[in-house]
């Protein structure tokens, strides 16, 4: 099993409902508008305006993305 990023809530529970395989990609279905993965990649204004719609989310959620590997280890991202 590889790793894989998810969101865990404010008790410490992992969501598997929201696994994927890169933190981009937990991000783009959490945050409610949709954002292009092209433009996130090549225009750090529109990556900006994505990572404050994130941090919005994760915020009023109380949720964290973090990266699960494949013993279980966790490994919370900075945001």
């Amino acid at each position: 099993m590889s790793a894989a990023w998810t969101i865990e809530d404010s008790e410490g529970q992992l969501l598997p409902d929201f696994a994927c395989r890169s933190r981009l990609e937990v991000g783009m279905r959490i945050v409610p508008t949709r954002f292009d993965a092209f433009r996130l990649q090549v225009s750090s204004s529109y990556r900006e305006t994505f990572d404050r719609a994130l941090r919005q989310v994760l915020q009023r959620e109380g949720w964290q993305i973090v990266q699960v590997g494949a013993a279980g280890k966790r490994t919370r991202w900075p945001g």
